[in-house]
This record gives structure tokens, C-alpha cells and sequence, in this order.
């Protein structure tokens, strides 16, 4: 945006140059709405043949969107600062409705009770409320666990209240500490080494090496949940196999390798079936196809998959059907 020094003198071409920009900022309006149509269509797509080839026209198509809607922040900030220049800045944004299930915190302002011109008490009139949506950012706490001990004076007999079970005994790893790496690891994709780097940013040191062992334990805790999850999966008559790549960061070179997610679904609520849905991921460094023919080895019925040449060896005994 050209500064104050750079207008030109004249009206006609002052309002040239303001017919242009309105026309920029209505062409990049209906870009962003046409964005956001073909973002959602996509979307609905998702689930077909060719999802992979979706997730990246999802991911270029997103990052234009998010381009267009940073300048249009931009352009809006430049607006109406020129509108009021000495003042703060205040930017009309499209209203949106809030979650209601968000815990509301109510700062109230109340005015003075006497009034300001003649001195006389006021009376309540009514309200105006505004909401915006504010983040917490999570805090690291040490939460102290106190035994109190007790002693009887006529036996000298002693009691304490036992240490609570927790999932990795004589750890300094609070469970919710635990499900934070995890969650931030596998659904945030945010690897150890940036959430050490997190951690020190607020004081706390956290070893990488013993955040690696923490997220072994919980793994091998959590086995016999995703041993049952499997055998679900595994006992429908029908199921969906699809397979993903995935960047694996290599170790040493700092470079990326792909390796392979396994999804077996099982889910017949459309057929009216009231079993709940599930689905079991699985992961191996590559696509050959005795991974999947290990994973369904026990499965018999109907796989709903593509014609990945993997799948075929299962179909020649006939528990297996296509």
C-alpha cells in the first residue's frame, strides 16, 4: 500500500487508484469463497480411490486460502488504521458463533454508580455482551503427593495411606504429562526433539532420550488395548483395507524415507448393524505385500481394498473374498 508521499495530487487519479484497489479486494474476496467451495467439495471426496492424490490438492489449495486471508488481515489492519489513525485498532470481523460447550469466563465492566454529568444515582438499563475465543497456553506443574504417616500411642501400631498407582512407577512422568507427548507425537506430528525444545523455552529440561523410553512404556502399557482394538477389527465379516505413505525421518542424514499405514475399518452401521465401528492402524517401512497378508492372516470374509497386487495372495485359499 502506497504510503501518504506516494498519492498522487489529482482526485481523478486518486479515485482510479481506490476503483482498483476495491476491485482487488472484491477479486480476492470471491477467490477466498471459491477456495473454500472447492475446499469443502474436496473434503466430501476424501474418502475415495484416490485420496492421496486429494490430500495434496486439499494441502496446495488450503495454503492459497490461508495466503489470501493473511493479506486480507493485512489489508483490513492498513484500513482502519487509516480510518483512525491516533486510535487503536479495531477491525470488523465476519460474526462467528462460539462453541457452547467451552467453559465462559464473565469479566464484567461496570460503569460508575453516579452519574458523571449531574451526580445523581444511576440505574441499571441493561447489557451488551461480546465473546471472543482465548487459549490457555498448558503450564507445567509438579503436583506433590503427601503421605501422611499416623502412629497409635497405645500399640505403636503405624499407618499410611498407599502411593496412587501410576503408569510408570517411581517416574517423575505424571499421566498427564505422558498423554500430552503422545498426543503431540502421533496426532500433532510434533517429533520429541521439538517438544524438548517446548519444554526448555519454559524452564523445563527434558531429556529426549528419556521422553523416547517414557513413550516405549506407554506403548507396551497400552498393548492389550490395541490387542483387543485388532481383534475386533479382525472378527467383523467384512472390512476396508487401504494403505498411505507416510515421511519417516531417517536417522543421520536428517532426510525422509517412506514408509507405509496400514487402516483396516470395520464399520457396517450403513447395513444397519449396531456393532460399533472400529479401525486398526498398523505400520511397517515399505509396501510389500507380506505385511497386509500378515495382518489379515487370521481374518476370514469380505476385503473391500484396491487392486494392489499385495492383496492377492489372500484370495487364493478362499477365506478371503474381494
Amino acid at each position: 500500500m502506497p504510503s501518504d508521499a506516494d498519492l498522487p495530487d489529482d482526485v481523478v487519479t486518486l479515485q482510479a487508484l481506490l476503483s482498483e484497489a476495491l476491485a482487488s479486494i472484491v477479486d480476492r474476496d470471491r477467490e477466498i469463497e471459491r477456495l473454500k467451495v472447492q475446499i469443502d467439495k474436496l473434503r466430501r471426496m476424501h474418502f475415495g480411490r484416490k485420496s492421496e492424490q486429494l490430500d495434496r490438492q486439499l494441502d496446495q489449495l488450503e495454503t492459497q486460502l490461508e495466503d489470501l486471508a493473511t493479506g486480507q488481515g493485512a489489508a483490513d489492519v492498513r484500513r482502519a488504521r487509516a480510518r483512525s489513525p491516533s486510535s487503536g485498532v479495531s477491525v470488523q470481523a465476519p460474526k462467528e458463533t462460539l462453541p457452547p460447550h467451552l467453559p465462559r469466563e464473565d469479566r464484567v465492566l461496570e460503569p460508575d454508580s453516579t452519574c458523571p454529568k449531574c451526580g445523581s444515582a444511576m440505574r441499571a438499563l441493561g447489557e451488551d455482551v461480546s465473546e471472543q475465543l482465548a487459549r490457555v497456553t498448558a503450564i507445567f506443574k509438579v503436583i506433590r503427593t503427601i503421605r501422611r504417616k499416623m502412629a497409635c500411642p497405645s500399640c505403636g501400631h503405624i499407618e499410611q495411606p498407599p502411593m496412587p498407582g501410576q503408569p510408570i512407577e517411581r517416574s517423575i512422568a505424571h499421566p498427564s504429562l505422558l498423554a500430552d507427548i503422545l498426543v503431540s507425537k502421533y496426532a500433532d506430528h510434533i517429533p520429541l526433539y521439538r517438544q524438548t525444545g517446548i519444554a526448555a523455552r519454559e524452564g523445563v529440561r527434558l531429556d529426549r532420550a528419556t521422553t523416547a523410553r517414557w513413550v516405549g512404556q506407554c506403548e507396551e502399557l497400552c498393548r492389550p488395548l490395541t490387542d483387543s482394538l485388532r481383534a475386533y477389527v479382525m472378527a467383523a465379516t467384512k472390512i476396508h483395507a487401504d494403505d498411505t505413505p507416510i515421511p519417516v525421518l531417517a536417522p543421520g542424514n536428517k532426510k525422509t524415507r517412506t514408509g507405509r499405514l496400514w487402516v483396516y475399518v470395520r464399520d457396517d452401521r450403513r447395513s444397519a448393524c449396531i456393532e460399533p465401528a472400529a479401525v486398526w492402524f498398523a505400520y511397517s517401512p515399505d509396501r510389500k505385500g507380506i505385511h497386509p497378508q500378515t495382518h489379515l492372516a487370521k481374518f476370514e470374509g469380505i476385503l473391500q481394498a484396491d487392486a494392489y497386487a499385495g492383496y492377492a495372495d489372500l484370495y487364493l485359499d478362499g477365506k478371503i473374498r474381494p
